[in-house]
């Protein structure tokens, strides 16, 4: 996992360099204009637009990991579900051990946990259930905080731009004895505009996928508690594995 989020982060990575490269080269040919890509993306925002520029690719690098792991078929897969319904039916109990030992989903890490403690009695199981769905979900929401991060350092580092390129401004205009180049005044304001811009680019997406992934791993981690409490009841004392 951590070697795909690698490679999409070197990838991203290596997209901004290329494009740059094709910027510096067009700014070879065309002496006295800027293009807009010059403004948006090198060097119109100067170090901290490259800055903001290269956590954006990052952040969509995470977005993209976070949509490929968590989702149904990874956390709740319903083949596994049936799996597991079925061996508790025939009462393969020990199979079911061995089977959620190794399958990586959290469904079967919360049974697998559950099933350990059945020496111990059904309260225990029970417990042993809820921490293992607590720990699990709690390893997810960690997982997507950087994004909450990113979301909100992006803006106070577009701001910080914004304030940059305004003293710049300022200093041009000091300079010059109030009377500075049109050229030079715009390229300052420039950066405090760009950077802004890719602040809110930044913080954004990150937020809204933020905000769509805790509820995705709120949902289904109490779908998981659910299903996982379905197997446990064959377990309960007079439940079905008693019946």
């Amino acid at each position: 996992m951590r070697r795909k989020l690698t490679i999409l982060v070197l990838i991203a990575i290596g997209t901004v360099l290329t494009l740059s490269s094709v910027a510096l080269a067009q700014e070879a040919g065309q002496a006295t204009t800027k293009s807009w890509f010059w403004w948006f993306v090198w060097p119109g925002g100067g170090i901290i637009g490259i800055l903001l520029i290269l956590i954006d690719m990052a952040t969509w690098a995470l977005i993209i990991e976070h949509f490929m792991n968590i989702r149904r078929t990874t956390i709740l897969p319903d083949p596994v579900q049936q799996q597991i319904d079925q061996m508790v039916g025939e009462k393969r109990y020990r199979d079911v051990i061995e089977y959620t030992s190794t399958e990586p989903s959290m469904l079967s890490y919360v049974i697998h946990q559950s099933l350990t403690e059945a020496a111990h009695g059904y309260g225990a199981m029970e417990r042993a259930m809820e921490e293992g769905a607590e720990e699990r979900t709690t390893k997810l929401l960690r997982k997507i905080e950087l994004l909450n991060i990113i979301g909100n350092v992006g803006p106070m580092l577009g701001l910080l731009g914004t304030v940059f390129g305004m003293i710049m401004a300022f200093s041009k205009i000091v300079e010059e004895a109030g009377m500075p180049q049109p050229e030079k005044l715009a390229e300052s304001v420039g950066i405090a505009l760009v950077t802004t811009f890719w602040g809110l680019i930044v913080a954004i997406p990150a937020l809204a996928v933020y905000a769509l992934m805790r509820n995705r791993i709120d949902a289904l981690a109490s779908e998981t508690m659910t299903a996982a409490q379905s197997v446990l009841s064959s377990f309960r004392p007079g439940g079905k594995s008693n019946g």
